[in-house]
């Protein structure tokens, strides 16, 4: 057995007899990362002419060293010990002649799965076995880290959608459920466009996301060549939405006239009429503070507002949110959630058994500056899918000791 570089439809043939499959494993993906400014190598493990475990592997610099990636880990069986060591002996000594000094690996290894409560769904039981046969490969497992410190996240969400679609809406949560209704009401709208729109989800993500725009245009690009790309946003109809504040005031109007004739003309119930009257009176101030709002909004936007967005890569049958966003300044119109949910309408309709949200952070944390991205794709109800996390193996000892030894001179540097 040995490794050597596959060409592109090498790569493909062979990820399409593997079931665990990713968007980061695919040579979309390396040539996106190229341009980004990685090598990228596109490896495959040789026995009798046969392709039977491959990757693709990122390298960057680091203070003159070269370290590599293997993004959501290699496409090999885990559980066979004597392929998976084969490989990583053959490895080592492939990325140790290109003077790259250790690489990170992120398996798509699953750990355990949980529903919607954070309630334990289901434990893989060949989870311990793999652990191990990674231990014994020479990999040394870096934790169980509880946010976005690995290479890839730990946690996913993902939607089963192939349930019927009425069942799918209403197993979402209530409160949810109310805001796809509203956000639909006020005149949201969900467009498919493409790479000619990619600043939409460019501005809306550049404060969270290290990425620049041409990232997002070569996702795009280079994805299309095999058709397994989609571009959604959502745009407000300002035209509508006034029309919609427009109508609530009028009703709110009615009622309050209608209330005053009515304390006007009666005794008996006199005090319970007056605190209705409050009730009313306060929706009518927040209808005609609306109204005054949806009009500027109209006369400054005239054409509408595109408020939210979502890229979509589509490998095998689970399409991927590779990155989603939104306008913080109309966090109101609730646009995410109407987004989200079309797009699962859509993929359901096309036979699609699953969408994957994306990632998430561990469930149950008190102290989690992300309890909002949690509780937003926990609201769909989705099954959270933990994965074992990333692995690190040493290829060149003597040049690994010198970068960690590196490691406290750079972080002056950094000060």
């Amino acid at each position: 057995m040995y490794i050597r570089e596959l060409i592109d439809q090498e790569f493909i043939d062979f990820t399409n007899t593997f079931e665990n499959k990713s968007i980061y494993q695919t040579p979309e993906y390396a040539s996106v990362m190229h341009n980004q400014g990685f090598e990228t190598m596109t490896l495959g493990l040789i026995h009798n002419n046969d392709v039977i475990a491959a990757s693709v592997i990122l390298v960057e610099k680091v203070f003159g060293f070269k370290y590599a990636y293997a993004p959501r880990g290699f496409l090999i069986d885990y559980t066979d010990i004597r392929i998976l060591e084969t490989f990583t002996v053959e490895l080592k000594k492939y990325l140790n002649k290109h003077e790259i000094i250790a690489i990170k690996v992120n398996p798509p290894i699953i750990r355990s799965t949980y529903n919607a409560k954070t309630e334990i769904k289901t434990i893989n039981p060949d989870f311990d076995d793999i652990l191990e046969n990674l231990k014994t490969a020479g990999y040394f497992h870096l934790g169980y880290n509880s946010f976005f410190e690995s290479l890839k996240p730990r946690f996913e969400a993902i939607m089963d959608i192939s349930i019927p679609y009425e069942q799918l809406f209403t197993n979402f949560k209530r409160n949810l459920r109310t805001k796809i209704r509203n956000a639909e009401t006020n005149g949201i709208k969900i467009y498919k466009t493409n790479d000619s729109n990619l600043e939409y989800l460019y501005l809306q993500t550049k404060a969270k996301y290290p990425r620049d725009l041409n990232y997002f245009k070569e996702i795009y690009a280079f994805f299309e060549k095999r058709e397994m790309v989609d571009f959604y946003y959502a745009k407000l109809d300002t035209a509508k939405y006034l029309n919609e504040k427009k109508a609530l005031y009028d009703k709110y109007e009615q009622l309050s006239s209608d209330i005053d004739n009515e304390i006007m003309h009666q005794t008996l119930k006199r005090d319970k009429l007056i605190t209705t009257k409050l009730e009313i009176d306060k929706k009518f101030h927040i209808c005609k503070k609306d109204l005054i709002d949806a009009t500027k909004l109209l006369n400054a936007n005239p054409n509408g507002i595109v408020l939210a967005s979502v890229l979509i890569i589509k490998n095998q049958d689970c399409p991927y949110i590779i990155m989603d966003g939104y306008d913080t300044r109309y966090k109101k119109f609730n646009t995410k959630h109407l987004l989200f949910w079309k797009i699962m309408e859509k993929y359901h309709k096309q036979g699609y058994p699953c969408l994957n949200l994306g990632g998430m952070t561990e469930l149950g944390l008190s102290d989690n500056k992300f309890n909002g991205l949690n509780s937003f794709k926990l609201g769909f109800n989705p099954v959270v899918t933990e994965y074992i996390g990333d692995f690190e193996l040493v290829t060149n000892n003597a040049l690994y000791f010198m970068y960690r030894n590196a490691k406290p001179i750079r972080s002056i540097l950094k000060k």
